[in-house]
């Protein structure tokens, strides 16, 4: 329940998207504002005094644990009476804030737009729609401009999302895969099945949301046609693994064992119970859940680590995306780029994203995995599973490859 004074916190669909780069793109306030003025006769907004910029900026500086709330509130009201003329440059102002920032613009977005249609007066259509299909800006902000057209023009749905199947914004491809896969479905005649298998194949490279992939290749398997689905997100299911070194009282999370200094496969190492040695192991699973109870055997404070080389074409930028139910740690080319001193708070694809960068050719992920001495029977699981990818959930081009057995250093 919103609190007396400040504005209603509408929770928005679909899943969470991560800040975008900082303001390409982005267009200048007043430009916008003078823009809608002119487009909606008999507004009276102005551009000139820059309000729009300034109270946006208020609501900006608002902070977790209500720092700012106040004067945000102050800011929302008169932002939401400026009315239709301030929309555009209140969903620019959605672009690259945390959360709680935003929900002060989605909701006076909503403020507005509810207030407009429920006096009988129309909506900026054709200015919501530049917007969404510009792609200058987030995902997020995209997304709620198009809620908004859906909403006052029945066939922006049918026009749009067609050639969004790419989109950058993971909100707008969502709904475009969403559309596509039900005129897909549609295809059940029996002349139909392969161009159903063509359409089902299209969306398969499109789509990034883990429940949308498994709906397709539910889809696709029904018709004859089997999906890899570690291929398809890019999991690493070949590994080298090495453990179990010890973490009694869970000392073992600050403590750089051998891997982190130093990697030699051929090496020997003093592990928990006596001499260990790096082992071979690919996974089966479809989304490369490796289980280091299986392949490690079944052990309690104790820490695992695996080891994979992938080779990649280019330099590139990429998020490495992992899954553990367990303490965990991610180096990539030596440099740590994931720590989380947790356990047993669940595992789910895609917990813990990092972003980091592939050099062209050999290039070493290193995950540390922490067991704790838990007995309870929800603590027992020990593993993780890790991807490597875009910005989106898109796979990359990289391909595992070998782990040189020379020594040398990790670095």
């Amino acid at each position: 329940m919103a609190m007396k004074g400040f504005p209603p916190v509408f929770p928005r669909q679909g899943r969470p998207t991560r800040a975008r780069s900082a303001n390409k793109g982005r267009p200048c306030w007043r430009f916008g504002l003078v823009w809608l003025c002119l487009l909606l006769p008999g507004s009276h907004c102005s551009a000139a005094d820059g309000s729009v910029e300034s109270l946006v900026g208020r609501i900006k500086a608002v902070r977790k644990e209500g720092a700012g709330n106040p004067d945000a509130a102050k800011a929302w009201r008169e932002l939401v009476q400026l009315g239709p003329a301030a929309l555009i440059d209140i969903l620019a102002g959605i672009d690259d804030i945390d959360a709680v920032s935003a929900n002060w613009l989605r909701s006076a977005v909503d403020a507005i737009a509810e207030r407009e249609l429920n006096a009988g007066r129309a909506l900026p259509a054709k200015a919501l729609e530049a917007f969404v299909t510009g792609r200058k800006h987030s995902g997020a902000a995209r997304r709620l401009a198009y809620e908004w057209l859906a909403r006052v023009d029945k066939t922006a749905p049918s026009r749009l999302l067609p050639g969004m199947l790419n989109d950058p914004g993971q909100e707008l491809r969502r709904d475009a895969i969403d559309f596509a896969l039900e005129k897909a479905r549609a295809r059940k005649a029996p002349g139909q099945k392969e161009a159903a298998v063509v359409a089902f194949k299209e969306l398969l490279a499109a789509a990034r949301d883990p429940d949308q992939v498994d709906a397709i290749a539910k889809e696709l398997k029904e018709r004859g046609v089997a999906v890899d689905l570690q291929t398809q997100f890019n999991f690493i299911g070949r590994w080298r693994l090495l453990g179990p070194f010890d973490n009694t009282k869970m000392a073992g999370f600050d403590r750089a064992y051998p891997p982190e200094q130093r990697i030699d496969v051929q090496a020997d190492h003093a592990g928990k119970h006596g001499k260990i040695r790096w082992i071979e192991h690919a996974t089966a699973d479809p989304y490369g859940m490796v289980d280091l109870n299986n392949a490690l055997g079944k052990n309690m404070g104790a820490v695992g680590y695996a080891l994979a080389e992938v080779d990649s074409p280019s330099e590139r930028r990429v998020e490495l995306r992992a899954g553990s139910n367990n303490a965990i740690k991610i180096f990539l080319n030596g440099k740590q780029i994931v720590s989380r001193d947790e356990y047993h708070h669940g595992v789910r694809m895609d917990q813990y994203a990092s972003v980091g960068t592939l050099k062209k050719g050999r290039n070493r992920i290193l995950v540390k995995v922490c067991q704790d001495e838990q007995t309870a029977s929800w603590a027992q699981s020990w593993g993780f599973q890790l991807r490597v990818c875009d910005s989106l959930g898109g796979a990359v081009p990289i391909q595992v490859v070998g782990v040189r057995k020379q020594r040398e250093p990790q670095r």
